[in-house]
């Protein structure tokens, strides 16, 4: 990371921590916001809703996203958008990173 415009690795800018959910926001704004998160295998975060829509962008690992009842795997590589005002909860079925933008409308 050098110069007036740093370039990151997204995957190496949050760490694993045994037993936890780390997140790390990057920006947030009127628009809306963009966090890091890592998941150590069995983590969950459990059902919940969000008045905005939501980018999740799997960098590393393996998740279940659960929208509305439906449960998804995601895996690196992969995202998905979880509709606002829609349940959703998420699960490491594996330690995983993701990278969730949300957009507020």
């Amino acid at each position: 990371m050098e110069g007036k415009y740093p370039v990151y690795n997204l995957a190496d800018a949050v760490d694993y921590q045994g037993d936890a959910i780390v997140s790390k926001t990057l920006m947030n704004k009127d628009a809306g916001s963009v966090t890091l998160f890592a998941f150590d295998q069995g983590q969950e975060l459990s059902e919940h809703t969000s008045p905005y829509d939501a980018l999740v962008t799997l960098l590393e690992g393996v998740s279940e996203i659960t929208i509305s009842g439906h449960p998804v795997r995601v895996e690196a590589g992969e995202f998905i958008i979880m509709p606002a005002d829609e349940p959703h909860a998420l699960t490491a079925l594996e330690r995983f990173k993701m990278l969730l933008v949300m957009i507020r409308s």
